[in-house]
């Protein structure tokens, strides 16, 4: 039998692992902990599924800066942003095999001649599937509700041609 606050405390960690391995731009342990999911921004077209294509997905649209060096070339630098994930509701099924949660975020982004700010907003409706014992990713499901300057973050080719028209 699952324990359900267990379960909740459980997938928790995992949703806020996504927001650690993101910003610090260790887009293997992103791609890890999608590795069984389907990964899509509503309104944009198909999706990544399991580790292979999400990992190229954030590869192809975010921007890697050194959040002092702010340096798109550089590899071992990182992403000079803070993913804030709020208003977590998660709802374990009856037969404890499956969960969904939903959430808020708020990504902040600082660099040199960019200073601190909110760069993009919205929600996020996850799927969970306990596997093996573990809870793991089945699907998530961005829904981009409010934009900033995301020049320093994701790329103008992404921006520019994504079903959201992200300015």
């Amino acid at each position: 039998m699952i324990d359900a606050a267990e379960a909740r405390n459980e997938i928790r960690r995992l949703m806020f692992a996504y927001t650690d391995a993101l910003d610090g731009g260790d887009l293997d342990a992103v791609a890890s902990i999608f590795a069984h999911a389907k990964v899509r921004v509503d309104g944009a077209n198909g999706g990544a599924i399991g580790a292979v294509q999400v990992r190229e997905f954030f590869s192809a649209v975010t921007f890697y800066k050194g959040g002092d060096r702010c340096d798109q070339d550089d590899p071992a630098s990182t992403p000079a942003t803070q993913h804030l994930t709020s208003n977590v509701y998660i709802e374990v099924d009856a037969d404890g095999l499956a969960a969904s949660a939903r959430s808020r975020f708020t990504v902040f982004q600082a660099c040199p001649n960019f200073p601190l700010q909110p760069i993009i907003a919205g929600r996020y409706q996850d799927r969970f599937e306990h596997h093996n014992g573990r809870w793991r990713f089945a699907e998530r499901v961005e829904f981009i509700d409010l934009i900033g300057d995301l020049a320093h973050h994701l790329d103008a080719e992404f921006r520019e041609t994504t079903a959201l028209k992200i300015p």
